[in-house]
């Protein structure tokens, strides 16, 4: 039965044109039958006006604003010629029917019209000498209702099939609306790995190259030293590798990690411990915490942690083999205060925006991104005197 309906949804114009041929059929019979019941002939334009009421119908859908033109047409040609209604005239109904489903609004309203006014002008024409007024109003009203009827059901079905259309079209909008979104959050969360990594790579392996200089340097004077010098690589490797994973595992969904779970993001209590390796490399860094420490929230604490990252690994960069720096956290009752500063030689302010020496990384472009994620402010520039400076002020709520 689904092929059946399927292939006769294909082929529309088939199965109107079976239909106009059964009801040409069924209009000779009934035509025939007529003739032998009264014993009178039919006018010659019987034939003709059936054969293009048929046509109506074998064309409803592919013409349905010139068929309604045409059985218009060819009602009034009964009314003119006095030609009785056949079964053929059931293509009047139809008609009105397509035209309100699928016609356009000029006629559909035409239909309508055509059809409340066709039982009334056939009954002043021929009306019925066995009933009086009131019977011909009554079968005025009996044959008009068919017409109403078809019209509204076909009416009907064109505002339905206008819902559903713009159902989909709704449907396919907010696909692409999607989409879209997808795309802007996959861009933003490869940027955010992109900070990440910047931040992880720019510090931890600076960190390695200075030990492993260091290392070079007094292998052979000092062989303890370079031996801590050794250590401080090797903790700074696998801290770097953990936080790499931690980063590329959101690229590679639904694979087994091993160890079952990823790093935990770092957060200002980890601070404390990128200052010590600050110092184990070589730079002296001052480190004081003011106010009552609190849990914060993790894009803050996050946030926290890579702007000072970010400010050290600078200093280490560009301040020069004499620089010392100082780290400041600041507890607020709305938020948290940094303040990192270097003594050092520093470097253009250009230089710093571009994200360090190579113009490669992200630089304070980044802190900046980071920053204003979480609703700060950040003021970076060079100190009077020498050095660099970065304030940065998180607050505890996004600002609206």
């Amino acid at each position: 039965m689904q092929r059946l309906y399927d292939f006769l949804r294909r082929h529309p114009t088939g199965v109107d044109g079976f239909w106009a041929l059964f009801l040409f059929g069924i209009s000779l019979v009934s035509e025939t039958t007529r003739q032998e019941a009264t014993g009178t002939d039919s006018p010659a334009v019987v034939v003709p006006v059936v054969l293009l009421l048929c046509l109506v119908i074998a064309l409803r859908r592919r013409l349905p604003e010139k068929m309604l033109l045409l059985g218009g047409a060819l009602g009034l040609a009964q009314l003119v010629l006095d030609v009785p209604t056949t079964a053929a005239d059931f293509a009047l109904l139809v008609i009105v029917y397509t035209v309100a489903a699928t016609g356009a609004r000029w006629a559909s309203r035409l239909a309508l019209g055509m059809g409340l006014c066709a039982a009334t002008l056939a009954q002043l024409r021929w009306p019925s000498a066995q009933t009086g007024v009131a019977g011909n109003i009554a079968l005025v009203v009996f044959q008009t209702v068919p017409f109403a009827l078809a019209w509204v059901l076909g009416d009907s079905i064109r505002t339905r099939r206008a819902y559903f259309a713009q159902l989909e079209e709704r449907a396919a909008r907010l696909e692409k609306e999607r989409e879209a979104q997808a795309k802007v959050a996959v861009a933003a969360e490869r940027a955010r790995i992109a900070r990440e990594l910047h931040d992880v790579v720019a510090h931890n392996v600076s960190v390695m190259v200075v030990q492993a200089d260091g290392a070079a340097y007094v292998l052979d004077a000092a062989p303890d030293q370079a031996k801590k010098a050794l250590e401080t690589i090797s903790s700074t490797g696998r801290q770097a590798l953990a936080e790499m994973r931690r980063l590329l595992g959101v690229l590679r969904t639904g694979e087994h990690q091993e160890g079952g779970e990823y790093v935990p993001q770092p957060d200002v209590e980890q601070i404390e411990d990128l200052v010590e390796q600050c110092r184990g490399s070589g730079l002296p860094v001052d480190f004081k915490i003011e106010g009552t420490p609190r849990p914060l929230p993790s894009g803050v604490e996050l946030t926290a942690y890579r702007i000072v990252q970010e400010a050290l690994t600078n200093t280490r960069k560009h301040g020069g083999p004499d620089a010392g720096a100082s780290v400041r956290l600041v507890y607020f009752d709305d938020g948290l205060g940094l303040l990192v500063e270097d003594d050092g030689k520093g470097a253009p302010h250009e230089l710093y925006d571009e994200g360090g020496a190579d113009g490669q990384g992200h630089g304070l472009i980044g802190m900046r991104e980071r920053v204003g994620m979480v609703g700060g402010t950040l003021d970076a520039g060079p100190r009077p005197g020498g050095g660099f400076r970065i304030s940065a002020l998180l607050p505890l709520k996004p600002a609206p």
